[in-house]
């Protein structure tokens, strides 16, 4: 139901020409933009959260290939994982708790480090997602075809997922419905999110026990004991496996933010966000941990059969897992993994369509993003435009080659090490001013995003380097470079070329009249 105009809108204000920096009970340089204000609670936050990250749809295709480098100490690299996203999660609610403002990194950058630092990191947000929603879109064709082919025991319905006409019109479809319900108000949103992510953490859970029920009986593949060692990332084989086993996890764990991007939606604007997000993130590493758990101690990690290093079965673990491990109900998994990501892909809308809000409504992209739906007060025009950017760019690529695609979405890693960086580094410079006011300052506002922007930043320049190796993701290349290295300059240069011309176009926002350079005073 459409919440009455009078329970929850704001009347959006003309962006600020002038800030100061205070952190309580002053003027922030911030202004609304007429978005649905108090409409998403703490666990509807949390559940958008979970399903953006996409724990069964991602874990499906993380699992061999985390499991082919580090082996069974797959759950510690999961945890080490998990540490520079909380870090930086951290930050993230330290700049909401200051400045809750949809446009999040875009916004918290620009006020840190000024327009050009933040102009570019609402581009590499909005790149990253763009990215993946047409993955998402694919995925969920996939299993769409999966689960049909399951249920009425027919292989040949699978195969229409090889043909592309069928394929990109199919995708398409589910775009157009996610791009639906996105458009309708964020009440819509949490109701669909409520069943599709309960139902995939229900079959994940399941599937758990299930696996460990098994060891149990004696009935499991290959039944492993679990050891502490599975804990331990200095058994890892080498510091290039664990780099390796990081990027991985960053793409496992990343989606976290959209609880950020709902604050100006969000009961508590200050203090729900950045609550949601830590939350998110925690629950998301139980599921894995738990899941991984299983997965390891039933199949092992040998390459034959069902282990998890056979290279055969690890691009989709959960398919050829869910037989051995739940019987008739493996239909369910195939099912958890469709509903996973068609969920993501109607939740990732939020982010780039409320990042582009903010972003026209601060004058550093055209007027038309600030538009806001007057019935059920969303960024309208903004979300048509990401489903149209993503369904334009899944048909491009989907046309030319699979590989493409795929080498696409490993320059995703570089993308949320990119953004996530810069407002990890924000946070840090923001409150430069209160870092010693008190311990808890200490580690909130400098310790935690600092050593998590350090961590990505590494990640970033490391996996940029190992990109430039044609031998790097599907071992495609450009003129003897990696097409990964390739497409992840192009995308970023695209960044800086759209910039400079927004800068001639649109000056006021580059001189910092409508967002401009602030620092946290006590």
């Amino acid at each position: 139901m459409t919440q009455e105009p009078h329970q929850h809108h704001t009347e959006p204000h003309a962006p600020l020409t002038t800030a100061s920096a205070a952190v309580d009970g002053g003027d922030t340089g911030l202004s609304k933009k007429g978005l649905s204000a108090g409409s998403v609670g703490l666990i509807g936050a949390i559940v958008i959260g979970i399903s953006c990250v996409a724990p069964a749809y991602t874990l499906t295709g993380a699992l061999g290939p985390t499991v082919a480098e580090v082996g069974t100490q797959l759950p510690a690299i999961f945890l080490l994982g998990f540490i520079p996203m909380l870090l930086v999660a951290l930050g993230y609610r330290e700049l909401n708790n200051a400045m809750p403002d949809s446009g999040t990194s875009f916004t918290w950058a620009t006020r840190a480090f000024g327009p050009w630092v933040g102009w570019m990191g609402g581009w590499g947000l909005i790149a990253a997602t763009v990215v993946v929603l047409s993955n998402l879109a694919g995925i969920a064709v996939e299993f769409f075809y999966l689960a049909l082919a399951q249920a009425f025991n027919n292989p040949e319905i699978a195969e229409l997922v090889g043909n592309p006409l069928v394929n990109v019109a199919t995708c398409l479809v589910f775009i157009v419905g996610a791009t639906l319900i996105s458009y309708r108000d964020m009440q819509t949103t949490q109701k669909v999110q409520y069943w599709l992510v309960g139902f995939q953490l229900l079959v994940m859970i399941g599937f758990g026990v299930a696996a460990f029920w098994h060891v149990a009986n004696g009935t499991a593949f290959d039944p492993t004991q679990v050891e502490l060692s599975w804990f331990n990332p200095f058994e890892v084989g080498s510091f290039s496996a664990v780099v390796a086993g990081l990027s991985v996890s960053l793409f496992v764990f990343w989606g976290w933010d959209v609880t950020l991007t709902m604050n100006e939606e969000t009961k508590g604007s200050r203090t729900t966000p950045g609550r949601a997000a830590t939350l998110t993130v925690t629950i998301v590493v139980a599921i894995y941990l738990f899941v991984a758990m299983g997965s390891l101690a039933f199949a092992g990690t040998g390459t034959e059969g069902f282990g998890l290093g056979n290279p055969d079965i690890q691009e989709n673990a959960f398919f050829y897992l869910a037989g051995p491990i739940l019987g008739p109900l493996a239909i369910l998994m195939s099912i958890a993994v469709l509903s996973s990501s068609a969920a993501s892909l109607q939740s990732t809308f939020v982010s780039p369509a409320r990042t582009l809000l903010a972003m026209g409504h601060y004058g550093a992209l055209p007027k038309k993003f600030a538009t806001v739906s007057p019935r059920f007060f969303t960024p309208g025009y903004a979300t048509i435009v990401s489903a149209i950017v993503a369904g334009g760019f899944y048909t491009v690529m989907r046309f030319i080659s699979d590989e493409v695609l795929w080498d696409t979405i490993a320059t995703l890693g570089l993308m949320i090490c990119f953004y996530y960086g810069i407002t990890a580094f924000a946070c840090v410079w923001y409150f430069r001013k209160l870092w010693f006011k008190s311990g808890r300052n200490v580690f909130f506002m400098l310790v935690a995003p600092f050593v998590g922007g350090v961590i990505l930043t590494v990640l970033f320049f490391t996996t940029l380097i190992d990109s430039m190796d044609p031998a790097f993701g599907s071992g495609s290349e450009i003129g003897g470079v990696g097409l990964v290295f390739v497409l992840s300059v192009v995308i970023l240069l695209t960044g800086v070329v759209i910039m400079f011309w927004q800068r001639w176009k649109r000056p006021a926002f580059f001189r910092g009249e409508t967002l401009s350079r602030a620092v946290a005073e006590d």
